[in-house]
């Protein structure tokens, strides 16, 4: 049966993760995707490379498409372009915000070709501010949208340290695929093509949904005494260790009830459980056999020292009796409690873990330099239209011949581009 995308033609220009993770997702739904990058290879091809133009992190996101590489900053190049765009449904781009126009590749130029055409860019910071010229990474996005913050990790002189995997740059290929399935739908309704615009920072603050909102009731004088605190601070020319004790002093305690929400070191492991609901945090308090006096006391602080001091005592009797067993052994307490938890693992564990292999999320694939390959399956699961790989990723410029003939070039040419770099 073909994929819910079967015969949906997309032209990904694309770098490093969010765009490339996207048009992933959407090979899997059966689009036709064809890769563009530059005659020596995008720049996650070409790092950390184990062998000349392939490394780890690209094969890791391209699977499923075809490989065109052409130099864009020629004229021959960039009608290449223009002779495919005509043909194709889709248009994602994650360069820099100035590239676009500056190669041609803007959406002004390619739906003047074709107006059908459904154009998804994603910048860093969105196209307008003072920071919409700036390129951007996940790590700069992290740092400047709290993300970061609320992590809490640092390095041993008290830097912060990035969250990984790159959350932003994921989250956001997901946007990218979704942005690109509602133009799809839209398209179908009116005929018409769009422009649709995904942005690192807004996914970054749609994933803390609930620290971002502000509500008037019971956050504007926190948020305006921490604001100001903050600001004062930094007029008075504060260190960073200055800033970091405001921020540590006015924290919110973090859940009343975060000892049910955490991981525990077992007799030989380790192990994580998850309850956030009261039902369930006093199933896994009974299954531990620890007291907690805030289940008899609905008056009892949620926040401030008081509850601080209530959770520490918690906490440790918690963490006490979790070392008298081991992590098979609390997990059979828990699911007969009816407790949700689950063993901590490395990613490198999972490749045959039986879980993993009974819903089919690793494929078995041949990559044409590499070799054999397993890697993560696709996300979804689809009865009438179902989800496939594939192929794995293409070796640079390893379409170029097929696409160009498709377009009507003759062997002689192909080969003169090639000689003269307008193909890779």
């Amino acid at each position: 049966m073909a994929g819910a995308l079967d015969g949906i033609r997309i032209l990904e220009f694309s770098e490093i993760i969010a765009a490339p993770f996207a048009g992933m997702l959407l090979s899997d739904l059966g689009a036709d995707v064809i890769k563009v990058e530059p005659p020596t290879g995008e720049a996650w091809r070409i790092s950390a490379q184990f062998m000349p133009g392939e490394s780890r992190q690209f094969i890791s996101l391209n699977r499923g498409k075809r490989g065109l590489s052409v130099n864009l900053k020629e004229p021959e190049g960039r009608e290449v372009i223009y002779k495919i765009v005509p043909d194709m449904d889709v248009v994602i781009i994650n360069y820099r915000p100035d590239t676009p126009g500056n190669l041609g590749i803007d959406y002004e130029t390619l739906s003047a070709i074709n107006p059908r055409l459904v154009y998804i860019e994603n910048t860093a910071f969105g196209r307008k501010g003072p920071s919409s010229h700036r390129p951007g990474y996940d790590l700069v996005v992290q740092a400047m949208t709290g993300l970061m913050a609320a992590d809490g990790k640092t390095s041993e002189t008290g830097v912060p340290q990035a969250i990984n995997p790159a959350v932003a740059d994921f989250a956001t290929g997901i946007t990218i695929a979704w942005g690109v399935c509602a133009g799809l739908f839209a398209r179908e309704r009116t005929g018409k093509g769009q422009k649709i615009e995904s942005i690192l920072m807004a996914t970054a603050l749609a994933m803390q949904t609930g620290s971002f909102m502000e509500l008037d009731a019971i956050d504007a004088a926190f948020t305006g005494e921490f604001a100001e605190r903050v600001r004062q601070a930094r007029a008075a020319g504060a260190s960073w260790d200055e800033l970091q004790k405001i921020r540590k002093e006015m924290r919110p305690l973090f859940g009343a009830f975060n000892a049910y929400y955490r991981c525990y070191i077992t007799r030989d492991s380790v192990i994580a459980i998850g309850c956030l609901s009261e039902a369930l945090r006093r199933k896994a308090a009974a299954a531990m056999g620890i007291s907690d006096p805030r289940f008899d006391d609905p008056n009892m602080p949620a926040q401030g020292p008081e509850a601080r001091a209530i959770v520490g005592k918690v906490v440790q009797e918690a963490e006490a009796r979790m070392r008298e067993k081991t992590t098979d052994e609390w997990l059979a307490i828990f699911d007969a409690a009816g407790v949700p938890a689950g063993p901590f693992k490395s990613v490198e564990e999972l490749r045959d873990d039986p879980q993993v292999v009974a819903n089919d999320l690793m494929v078995d694939l041949e990559h044409s330099l590499v070799g054999h390959l397993r890697m993560v399956g696709p996300i979804l699961t689809m009865s009438e239209t179902p989800t496939a790989v594939k192929s794995a990723s293409p070796a640079l410029g390893e379409h170029n011949e097929e696409i160009l003939a498709g377009l009507g070039y003759a062997a002689a040419h192909i080969a003169d581009l090639r000689a003269r770099g307008i193909i890779g």
